[in-house]
C-alpha cells in the first residue's frame, strides 16, 4: 500500500525513536548515500577554480555536475584541529583541541556526528582511512575506519552509507618526497608575492600540481566505482580539501591562504530536494561555508536535527539554515611551537588578531623545515636578499592585520594601520565580529594548554570553559586583547599570564621598568606564569635576574617533575633568550627528559625536537 508522505514521515520518526535500525532502513528511500572524497593540503588550485595551470579533468568534470563554493574555509590550517572541526561540528578552541596533536575528551552526551547517523538513521559510516582527531572517541564512530573501509562492506545493500574516501597524494610530505620527475613546469608556476623566485621554491610547487593531477585519477576511481554499483542516482558527492596548499605560509597560517579550501556537493536528480534553493548543475554559490558548519549539515540531509552543542549551521537538507555572515578561523601551538592567532572574514576582507606577536612568524618548526622552500627562504633572509614582503615571515608580527582579498590575494598588504576612515571601520567591525565569537564559543585557548589541563582535570575542557567558577572567559579575553591593562596580583592565573606576556610584546622598556614584580612571578602558584616571567627577565634583564631565570627555565623543563605541556612552554622560552645566554648550560640542557611517558601520547615528541633544535645550536 502507498503511503503519503506524512504517515511515512511519521513511520520513520517512530521507528528512529524505537532504536529500530531494520525499520529506519526499510525507508531507504528517503535517504540518501553520502560519499565524501576528500584530499590533503590543497587550496582551490583546480581547473574548475580558474587555476589553468592545474590538470584536474575528473574534479573539473564532477565540478560540471555541482555546486561549487567560493569560499570555503576550513576553520584551522593543519590537519589535525582541521578534522576535529569537522568530526565535532564544534570549534576546537571550545572543546580544547586546537592544539596540534593535542588529546581531550568531549563532554558528556556530545558525540561525534558518523556515531549519530549511525544510531538515529540507521547509516552505515566507513571512513578510508586518516582520523587525525585531537579529540578521543566515545562510542562506535565508525562501522569501518581503516585503508580497506569500503561502502562496498556494508551487510545490507540497501542500508544507507556515509563514506569518506582520503588522499594524502597532495599533503605536504610528498611535494618533498624525492626522487620526482616533474610533470608541470616550473617555469609556468605563479609565485606569491611573499616568496622569493628560486629553483626550489619553483621545483616544490611544480611537484604539488603534479601530485594534485595524480590525486585526480584517485578521485576517478572512487567514482567509477560508485558508478558500477548502480548508486550514482542514490548518492550526494562532496569534494574538498581539509586546509590550504602543504607550502609555508599557507598551511598552518590562519589567513585566507591557509584557510580556503575548494568545495563542491553534486545531488543526483532523486535527491535534488535536499540541495539549496541556489543549486544549478556547474554553477557557483556566494554563501561562505566552513568546516564547523559540515555536522550539522549531513545530519540535515539524513532529516536529523543538530545537536544543541554543535556550534554549526546546516546548508544543505531539510533544516537548512540561514546563511552566516563572517567566517573564523584559529591557530593554536603547532608541532612544538607555542603560537595563538584567530581571524575572521567576511565577503572581501580578512582580520588578524596575533595573541603573541612577539614571536616570528616563521618559528622553527623541525616538520616544516624539511621543505626545500623554507630552508632556501630563510638561508636568503639570513643573507639579507629578501624585499620587504619576503622578509616579514622570519619578524615578529603586528598585534593586528587587515587584508583586501580583492586587491590584495596574497595578503602581503596589511591595511591594519591604514589612516583610511573606511579601513578603520572595516577593522573594528571584524575586530568586534572576533571578540563576540570568542565569548560566544567561550574560547578556552586563551588558557594556556597546561592551565587548561590543570583547570579541566578528568572533566573535559568544554565542559570546564562553560563552568563561569572555573573559566571567567571575558576577564581572561580581555585580559589577553588588552594584556597592557593586565596585572600581576589579578587573582586569575590566566589573567597574570597575559599580564606577563603584555612585558614580552612591549619588550625591554616594559620589563625593566616592572623588573620587582616579574621578579616576583618567579614564584607564582601556576607554571606559565612563572615561565613567562622568566624569559622577560633572561632576554631583558641580566645578572642574578638572567641567571635565577634560566635556572627556572631549566626546571620547568624537566617533563618528568611538571608535565609535557609545561616543558614545552618552558623550551619555546629558552629558544627565545639568545642561544649564547644558553651555552654555560648545554651539559644540562642534554640532560634533560626527553618525554613523560604517563601522559597521552599525542602530547608526546614535542619536547624531543625542541631539545634537538637547542643542542645542535649551542
Amino acid at each position: 500500500m502507498a503511503l503519503d508522505r506524512r504517515t511515512f514521515l511519521t513511520l520513520t520518526s517512530a521507528a528512529v525513536s524505537a532504536g529500530s535500525v531494520g525499520l529506519a532502513q526499510s525507508g531507504t528511500e528517503s535517504r540518501p548515500n553520502i560519499l565524501w572524497i576528500t584530499c590533503e593540503d590543497m587550496s582551490p588550485n583546480l581547473g574548475c577554480y580558474g587555476d589553468k595551470f592545474a590538470d584536474s579533468p575528473t574534479i573539473d568534470a564532477l565540478a560540471t555536475r555541482s555546486l561549487r563554493y567560493r569560499t570555503c574555509w576550513s576553520n584551522a590550517p593543519v590537519c589535525a584541529p582541521a578534522r576535529t572541526t569537522i568530526i565535532s561540528g564544534m570549534y576546537p578552541p571550545s572543546t580544547g583541541s586546537e592544539h596540534m596533536r593535542s588529546e581531550t575528551k568531549l563532554a558528556p552526551g556530545q558525540k561525534m556526528f558518523p556515531q549519530i547517523l549511525r544510531e538515529q538513521a540507521g547509516y552505515y559510516t566507513s571512513n578510508n582511512s586518516k582520523e587525525d582527531y585531537n579529540i578521543v572517541h566515545t562510542g562506535k564512530v565508525w562501522d569501518e575506519s581503516s585503508n580497506k573501509a569500503h561502502f562496498r562492506n556494508r551487510p545490507s545493500k540497501d542500508q544507507p552509507f556515509f563514506s569518506v574516501f582520503n588522499f594524502v597524494i597532495t599533503h605536504e610530505s610528498q611535494i618533498r618526497k624525492t626522487p620526482h620527475q616533474l610533470q608541470h613546469d616550473l617555469r609556468e608556476v605563479r609565485i606569491p608575492a611573499f616568496y622569493p623566485d628560486t629553483p626550489e621554491v619553483r621545483h616544490d610547487w611544480a611537484q604539488y600540481y603534479d601530485n594534485i593531477k595524480t590525486m585526480d585519477g584517485m578521485v576517478k576511481s572512487v567514482l567509477d566505482q560508485l558508478a558500477a554499483d548502480g548508486l550514482a542516482d542514490s548518492t550526494i558527492v562532496f569534494f574538498y580539501s581539509d586546509h590550504g596548499a602543504g607550502m609555508p605560509r599557507f598551511k598552518r597560517w590562519p589567513y585566507d591562504s591557509g584557510l580556503h579550501v575548494p568545495f563542491m556537493v553534486h545531488f543526483p536528480e532523486k535527491f535534488r530536494h535536499l540541495a539549496p534553493k541556489d543549486y544549478r548543475p556547474g554553477g557557483w554559490t556566494e554563501r561562505k561555508i566552513s568546516f564547523v558548519d559540515l555536522a550539522p549539515t549531513v545530519l540535515s540531509l539524513a532529516g536529523l536535527s543538530k545537536e544543541p552543542y554543535h556550534q554549526g549551521i546546516a546548508f544543505l537538507g531539510t533544516k537548512t539554515e540561514p546563511a552566516a555572515s563572517y567566517l573564523f578561523g584559529f591557530r593554536g601551538r603547532m608541532d612544538e611551537r607555542i603560537d595563538m592567532v584567530r581571524s575572521v572574514r567576511d565577503d572581501r576582507y580578512v582580520y588578524i588578531r596575533n595573541f603573541m606577536p612577539h614571536r616570528v612568524y616563521g618559528q622553527h618548526l623541525s616538520y616544516m623545515f624539511e621543505m626545500p622552500t623554507v630552508r632556501k627562504w630563510k638561508e636568503l633572509y639570513d643573507a639579507g636578499k629578501l624585499n620587504a614582503a619576503q622578509s616579514a615571515f622570519w619578524k615578529t608580527k603586528p598585534a593586528e592585520e587587515l587584508y583586501d582579498l580583492q586587491s590584495d590575494p596574497d595578503e602581503v598588504q596589511n591595511l591594519a594601520a591604514s589612516p583610511t576612515a573606511g579601513h578603520k571601520r572595516i577593522l573594528e567591525r571584524l575586530r568586534g565580529q572576533l571578540m563576540a565569537k570568542a565569548l560566544e564559543i567561550r574560547d578556552i585557548g586563551f588558557l594556556p594548554e597546561a592551565e587548561m589541563h590543570q583547570r579541566s582535570k578528568s572533566d573535559a575542557p568544554y565542559s570546564m570553559g562553560h563552568d563561569a567558577a572555573r573559566y571567567d572567559a571575558k576577564a581572561v579575553q580581555n585580559a589577553a586583547f588588552h594584556s597592557e591593562a593586565a596585572t600581576l596580583t589579578d587573582a586569575d592565573a590566566a589573567v597574570r599570564y597575559w599580564a606577563a606576556t603584555g612585558f614580552l610584546i612591549r619588550g625591554e622598556g616594559a620589563v625593566k621598568a616592572n623588573l620587582q614584580a616579574l621578579r616576583k612571578a618567579l614564584s607564582d602558584a601556576s607554571a606559565n606564569v612563572r615561565i613567562v616571567a622568566a624569559e622577560c627577565l633572561a632576554r631583558y634583564s641580566g645578572g642574578d635576574d638572567a641567571r635565577e631565570a634560566i635556572e627556572l627555565l631549566l626546571r620547568e623543563a624537566n617533563c618528568e617533575v611538571t608535565s609535557n605541556y609545561v616543558a614545552t612552554a618552558a623550551l619555546n622560552a629558552l629558544s627565545e633568550i639568545g642561544l649564547d645566554k644558553l651555552k654555560p648550560y648545554r651539559d644540562r640542557i642534554v640532560a634533560l627528559p626527553k618525554d613523560n611517558r604517563n601522559e597521552a601520547t599525542r602530547a608526546q615528541g614535542y619536547v624531543p625536537r625542541l631539545l634537538e633544535y637547542l643542542q645542535t645550536r649551542m
